[in-house]
Formats: C-alpha cells, sequence, structure tokens
C-alpha cells in the first residue's frame, strides 16, 4: 500500500490483504537499517485472522522515499501522519528495537490514537557504544556484521525456523546491506543516532494508559531484557514475556512465540 506522508512516497505491508480501516489496526514499526519484511509471519496472519495490517516501511527505508529521519521524535510524527494517511482514528502500535521507541513516543504524542502498545526487544536508555556509531557512519558493513552477531543468540538454527537451508542470521545480513545498497543518505548511523539521543523515554513511559506488553528476549545482548525495567517500572499496568531461547531478533529466532504473544495480547480484552 503506497501514500503520500508529508510530501513523500510511504510503502506499508498489508500482509497480503487489501488494508479494511473498518478492522482492527495493527501497525508493526520495524528497527534500525530494516523494513517491514522483518514482520512477514506476523503480519501475514494478522491480515488473515481479523486485524487491519500497516507494516511500515521508515522513511529512506525499504520502499518509503525520503531521507531518515534524525530523531525518534520526528519518526513518531512522521507515523501519526501514515495514520492519517490511512484514515485511522486508532491502532494498536507494535514496535521492535528502534520501533519500540517510536511506538512509545507515539502513544505519548497521541494517546487517543493508540489502544494498544507492545514493545519488542526494546530498552531505555537505549545507548549505542562510540565504537558501533562510528563504524555505522565509517565502515558500514563492520557494523552490520557486529549488529547481526550480536542480535542472534546462536549460530545454530532452531526449530520454529522455516524450513532447512533457512539462515537467520543471512537473511538479516542480506536486509541490511540492501538497505545502504539503496540510499544515499548513512541509514544505519541516523538510526542509531536517533536511538542513542532519545531522551524522552520515561515521561512517555509514565502518559502510557494503554495495555501495553513487553516482550523481550532472555538471551538479548543488545537490549538485555533488565534494561526495559525502567520502563516497564513506570508503566504498571504492562505484562511483560520474556522468551528463553531468543536474542534482539525476536521475529527471526522465534517468530512462532512471538506470533502467538502478539495475537494473544491484540485479541485479549486488556
Amino acid at each position: 500500500m503506497r501514500m503520500t506522508v508529508n510530501g513523500h512516497e510511504a510503502y506499508c505491508y498489508t500482509g497480503g490483504k487489501s488494508f479494511s480501516r473498518e478492522l482492527p489496526t495493527v501497525v508493526f514499526i520495524h528497527g534500525a537499517q530494516h523494513d517491514h519484511s522483518v514482520w512477514a509471519l506476523q503480519t501475514r496472519y494478522f491480515a488473515h485472522h481479523g486485524f487491519g495490517v500497516l507494516a511500515v516501511d521508515l522513511p529512506g527505508h525499504g520502499l518509503s522515499k525520503g531521507v531518515p529521519l534524525a530523531s525518534v521524535e520526528a519518526m513518531a510524527d512522521w507515523l501519526l501522519a501514515v495514520l492519517d494517511a490511512a484514515g485511522v482514528k486508532q491502532a494498536a502500535l507494535v514496535g521492535h528495537s528502534m520501533g519500540s521507541l517510536i511506538a512509545l513516543e507515539a502513544a505519548c504524542r497521541a494517546p487517543e490514537r493508540v489502544g494498544k502498545l507492545a514493545l519488542v526487544g526494546t530498552a531505555y536508555p537505549m545507548r549505542v557504544s562510540a565504537a558501533l556509531l562510528e563504524a555505522s557512519m565509517n565502515e558500514e558493513q563492520k557494523a552490520i556484521d557486529m549488529v547481526n552477531i550480536w542480535s542472534h543468540s546462536t549460530f545454530m538454527q532452531k526449530p520454529s525456523f522455516p524450513g532447512p537451508g533457512f539462515s537467520a542470521l543471512g537473511v538479516n545480513r542480506r536486509l541490511m546491506q540492501r538497505i545502504s545498497a539503496t540510499q544515499h543518505a548513512p541509514v544505519f548511523h541516523t538510526d542509531f543516532a536517533a536511538c542513542n539521543a532519545y531522551a524522552n523515554g520515561e515521561h512517555a513511559a509514565g502518559t502510557v494508559a494503554c495495555p501495553t506488553l513487553f516482550l523481550l528476549g532472555r538471551r538479548d545482548m543488545m537490549t538485555p531484557p533488565k534494561a526495559a525495567s525502567s520502563l516497564a517500572a513506570l508503566i504498571r499496568h504492562a505484562r511483560t514475556v520474556q522468551l528463553e531461547d531468543s536474542g534482539h531478533a525476536l521475529m527471526s529466532e522465534q517468530p512462532d512465540a512471538v506470533l502467538d504473544t502478539l495475537f494473544d495480547f491484540m485479541k485479549s480484552a486488556g
């Protein structure tokens, strides 16, 4: 689904079905140097089981035009503009990593627009080391390799993977390389710098009143579960689920568990 947002073409994957604003809408927000495809399994299931799905490509990522936005706040404003362009009054937001900060900030800025909030692989503050920031600017392939290794809990494939020959690390590496190859701006560095600079997390969490889920990987080295504790403490009605055998790349390491947890949360009353 293509639309015009802030003067640029924006793309949202709708899960293999035409988007209907008459259905409850779930918006999926990817993390740094990614696009909508990281949600492939989850979005298709939601779209075929009673939900309207918008899996966004952030500006400068995937099929969305424009340059990558330099702050979480700007990305949150853009996300709310996507809802306007799609004619959606209220949606549930699901964000992974950087996307979780965008979802949180959007919920703070427009609480009436967010019915439920799922923060996947989140942390606050989401600090990025100086070495990784520097690599993302000047040695991008090195940064891709570093993050790809740190995002996965093991090099061995798990039973939940789609089939023989599937490589979670290989797919993630190629996706990040494709984002670099198709964009002129330094996407990775811009994304990392935005995460590193975001300072409104505690205030935003304190304003959240909608049902909230923290979905974390117990073996996550990028955003360890303890790094989400400050946010979880501020959203006292929130529920936390930790997946035992997963790192930061939860959607590829434990796709079925992520799907089941998110779907149960979205179908629940509160």
